[in-house]
């Protein structure tokens, strides 16, 4: 059975359908970004949970509240792993690395050095 996409009035939607889907090298991208946002909205989330401010939370680490501002930026590219553990210890958290099968095209996406790469997860909830 052929699956048929419906239609749609969802302007995000649209746009995925249009440039995205079905292009190997913009999935991967757009992936990326995803990857991007999802880290920076947690260190936000997790700074305001702890109730410090940019410069508070940089004393803690050892940095200056420009550096804890660019990590929270969805735009930034430069997550390195040293300096979110340093981070999510003075959270009181602790960072998790998955590497999740990549799904459809994208694995096949050759000459990419983008596909495969990892998610960071700030803090990981309790099961049960």
């Amino acid at each position: 059975m052929v699956k048929t996409r419906g239609k749609t009035t969802d302007a995000v939607e649209v746009l995925r359908r249009r440039f995205v889907e079905g292009n190997p090298k913009m999935e991967t991208l757009v992936e990326q970004e995803r990857l991007n946002a999802a880290v920076a909205q947690q260190l936000y989330d997790l700074r305001l949970q702890a109730s410090l401010t940019q410069k508070e939370l940089a004393d803690l680490v050892g940095t200056t509240a420009s550096v804890i501002c660019r990590l929270e930026d969805a735009d930034y590219e430069g997550h390195s792993l040293s300096m979110l553990r340093r981070i999510a210890g003075a959270l009181n958290s602790r960072i998790e690395v998955r590497f999740i099968p990549i799904e459809k095209s994208a694995s096949r996406n050759a000459g990419s050095k983008m596909a495969g790469q990892g998610k960071v997860v700030g803090r990981r909830k309790p099961s049960g």
